[in-house]
């Protein structure tokens, strides 16, 4: 199956207008961007889509050993664009997917003009100075609730990561969204995501970049946002007033105007 069908892909906006790719994390799908994509319909050619396991995607195309690194999830998004003929790409990636993000553009130097990382991490396990957010016992506990339990595990967890306690629809939509993903690729993608380590790749990042870190997230520190900025080259950093780590849908309309104007800054600069 081609990529395109496999992954779900949408399109949308000015049909030959450059193109901007939405990348979603984990336990989520597509339909998360619905509120900050179509602000971009005016003006560029959008793209969103599933990672395999996850929304309308091709569960059958799941092979555990390339998603056994984030690099096989990096090489779908450029198959994506590959089959698109998508070039100057904008690409949005969002909690795991920055740092797929990350990968693609070291794997293929040039196809993307910008890259915003929306509550990134590349590393969630402290380790000497460096501050991810959690100890290895934490992550080990973690993968082996959600191993044993993995519905139980995305009720306690969904609300959690979401914050906005005062808004509990938000974290009842994201639970509802972790109980639809494949339990056993989810506890797969799971285990790539919280034992990953990512931070030798930042560095070597050369593209213009945006890190978009949310005021109190429980997931990706501040510490982390600031950390993923000091360490890439030609970066800037957005602090949003917005908690949790799911701002695309708790502050959908100050996630989009971060995203607008350093997209339109860097446009003009160019």
């Amino acid at each position: 199956m081609d990529a395109v069908a496999r992954h779900n892909v949408k399109l949308s906006g000015r049909t030959g207008g450059q193109p901007i790719l939405f990348a979603h994390g984990f336990g989520c799908d597509q339909n998360m961007w619905r509120y900050v994509a179509p602000v971009f319909e005016d003006e560029f050619r959008v793209v969103t889509f599933d990672h395999v396991g996850a929304g309308a995607s091709d569960l059958s195309a799941y092979d555990a050993q390339r998603y056994s690194s984030l690099s096989g999830y990096a090489e779908d998004v450029l198959e994506i664009c590959r089959e698109l003929d998508l070039q100057n790409v904008v690409f949005v990636g969002h909690s795991v997917s920055a740092m797929m993000g990350v990968l693609a553009d070291l794997a293929d130097p040039g196809l993307f003009d910008k890259l915003v990382l929306l509550c990134p991490s590349p590393r969630y396990i402290d380790e000497d100075r460096y501050v991810g957010g959690f100890s290895e016992a934490d992550i080990d506990e973690l993968l082996e609730s959600l191993d044993s339990n993995y519905l139980g595990w995305s009720s306690a967890m969904a609300p959690v990561i979401m914050g906005n306690e005062e808004r509990p629809e938000l974290g009842q939509e994201l639970t509802d969204s972790f109980c639809r993903t494949d339990p056993d690729i989810a506890r797969r993608f799971a285990r790539v995501t919280f034992t990953s380590d990512n931070r030798r790749d930042l560095p070597r990042v050369t593209t213009p970049s945006l890190v978009v870190q949310c005021t109190n997230d429980a997931i990706a520190p501040v510490a982390v946002g600031q950390y993923v900025h000091a360490a890439m080259p030609n970066s800037s950093l957005v602090l949003l007033d917005a908690t949790g780590h799911c701002p695309n849908l708790s502050a959908p309309t100050e996630t989009a105007e971060a995203i607008a104007v350093f997209v339109r800054e860097r446009a003009l600069a160019s």
